[in-house]
């Protein structure tokens, strides 16, 4: 039976057995399109931005700021680590902060990784933009349509590796 419960403001529905069915864990990306855009979030976060980093505190300053996120992401990979398997299902951060925090929690937690999507590849099509202008040796002006170009490529590959049936691909 399919009873309904209420939390924090929120209503919710137990669903079926053929809901879950429909929701399972399926491998989409391949290895090319993986490495691919890792690479891609590397140079443009790794590189670019250290080097934008390096203008304002120099080595020791980014030495410190390496100390710091290195600590910082081994209690991340920790947590993820204990928490996958205590909460085995999807979801990732948002799934973690609805179980612990509630359904406000969850939900900001989700709003802030869609905002971490969306502001991920405008950083490396930027950086793409920079790249690019310097090596043709292009008017800056022309930045934008290399933008549009990473764009392009990058949402084409995440859609080809995704296997998006909403946009049917020929591919």
């Amino acid at each position: 039976m399919v009873g309904k419960k209420h939390e924090g403001g929120v209503s919710y529905k137990d669903p079926g057995i053929d809901y879950f069915e429909d929701r399972e864990l399926r491998r989409h990306a391949g290895v090319f399109y993986l490495w691919a855009l890792g690479v891609a979030a590397v140079i443009s976060g790794d590189f670019s931005g250290w080097n934008l980093g390096f203008a304002v505190g120099g080595w020791g300053g980014m030495f410190v700021g390496a100390v710091i996120i290195t600590i910082m992401f081994l209690g991340l990979t920790y947590s993820i680590a204990e928490m996958s398997p205590a909460l085995p299902h999807t979801g990732g951060a948002y799934s973690f902060a609805r179980t612990a925090f509630g359904p406000w929690g969850g939900f900001i937690t989700g709003v802030a990784e869609n905002i971490e999507y969306v502001l991920t590849p405008a950083v490396i099509v930027y950086f793409i933009g920079a790249y690019l202008t310097a090596i043709f040796g292009t008017p800056a002006a022309w930045q934008p349509l290399f933008w549009i170009a990473g764009y392009v490529i990058f949402v084409t590959a995440n859609a080809r590796g995704a296997n998006c049936p909403s946009w049917s691909l020929p591919w």
